[in-house]
């Protein structure tokens, strides 16, 4: 499915979804669609006896009033009566149910003309020319047995098919609407809701990484202005950057991936100071000319980059910190190695953390994201792969 397909199909979704079929189809408005209905199909019929038929207008009329009478009836006593209570059943009751209405609406339909056709003779109305001439003295001329007799209703039922198909096709076609709008209002209210609910997870996840994070880089700070390194007024400004960025600019459902990545650097030096030069803790971040114009959602990956730290360089074998983040085709690549002490459980990891990223991600990103976790022998991977071409 090409884009330009997929972005139609999403407008005409949330076109219908944004639909209130409720309000447009109250009772008195109900009212008004189906009179409309059946005034316009008796006009057409009418116009086809006088154009086709070559009646008069007045026998036009009557033959247009059984027609549209009947039409109704069967309409009316299907989807208002009949389908109701076939509906109610299990699924194999309804198919047989559905199947046994046929025979029957078909059955009330030829039985409802002649009786229309006995009244119209007792009255003395007759068809005098052209094909339809005597038409209803030969109908009334005929014994009930005779008239829905099992021949002439399998010889009617193509033609009572054509005439009451447009009716039922554009109820289905309505209720269908209806049935998936609401659906999709059910889905957006969950969707909705759940991100409610993701955001205060990861609200409560800032409120309790901050303090940690704050402690740990207030103690470095001490030991950087006891030994009046210079480098500590470049530290002090990067804690503000990242306290900044946290505490407000990631309060939005999107932030631009420069500020997301610059975050990122600005966290991972502040924790590099923790650690001797010695341990392999390497962070691979794009160029900011490629990230111009790209939008991703706040502290995403940043769950896997703290665990990372918090799990990682402790293993006796190999002590290790790799973040690979790339940007190509409005694609995002994030690859994140760490080791593990070998008896730390797969389960351990991330907790509430990487489960609340796993839900940003189904729910802000639906099937344009990949993400793999891997927990090998002294070694966590983490890839993820998210196309940001249609979200900014």
């Amino acid at each position: 499915m090409s884009q330009d397909t997929r972005i139609l199909s999403s407008y005409l979704t949330s076109k219908i979804a944004e639909f209130d079929f409720d309000s447009l189809y109250s009772k008195t408005s109900r009212i008004i669609l189906h009179v409309c209905m059946w005034f316009t199909f008796s006009i057409l019929l009418l116009l086809s006896y006088i154009l086709a038929y070559k009646l008069s207008f007045f026998n036009a009329t009557i033959l247009t009033i059984r027609m549209t009478s009947v039409n109704m009836l069967v309409f009316y006593l299907f989807f208002y009566v009949l389908l109701p209570k076939i509906l109610s059943g299990s699924k194999n009751k309804i198919i047989l149910l559905l199947v046994i209405s046929l025979p029957i609406l078909l059955f009330i339909w030829i039985a409802t003309t002649y009786f229309f056709s006995l009244i119209y003779h007792a009255l003395g109305f007759e068809i005098e020319n052209g094909e339809l001439k005597n038409a209803i003295k030969m109908s009334a001329d005929q014994s009930f047995i005779q008239a829905v007799s099992v021949k002439r209703m399998i010889s009617q039922a193509f033609i009572v098919i054509s005439i009451l198909s447009p009716f039922f096709f554009v109820k289905i076609l309505f209720e269908i609407s209806k049935l998936y709008s609401k659906t999709l209002k059910i889905q957006n209210e969950k969707a909705s809701l759940e991100i409610e609910n993701i955001n205060i997870e990861k609200n409560f996840l800032k409120a309790q990484l901050n303090p940690h994070f704050l402690f740990n880089t207030l103690n470095n700070l001490y030991g950087l202005a006891i030994k009046k390194d210079p480098a500590t007024p470049e530290v002090i400004v990067s804690l503000s950057d990242i306290m900044s960025y946290t505490l407000y600019e990631s309060n939005t459902e999107k932030v631009s991936l420069q500020k997301e990545l610059e975050f990122i650097k600005n966290y991972g030096e502040l924790e590099k100071m923790r650690y001797p030069v010695d341990k392999k803790i390497q962070f691979d971040l794009p160029e900011e000319s490629a990230l111009l114009g790209l939008y991703i959602a706040p502290l995403l990956t940043f769950t896997c980059i703290e665990n990372a730290f918090k799990y990682g360089l402790k293993n006796n074998k190999e002590q290790l910190i790799y973040l690979t983040i790339k940007v190509k085709d409005h694609h995002f690549y994030f690859h994140l190695e760490n080791d593990v002490e070998d008896f730390v459980p797969t389960k351990n990891f991330g907790g509430i953390g990487l489960s609340n990223l796993q839900k940003r991600l189904q729910l802000l990103y639906p099937n344009k994201h990949e993400l793999k976790m891997e927990h090998l022998q002294n070694k966590f991977i983490v890839n993820l792969k998210i196309d940001l071409a249609t979200h900014g």
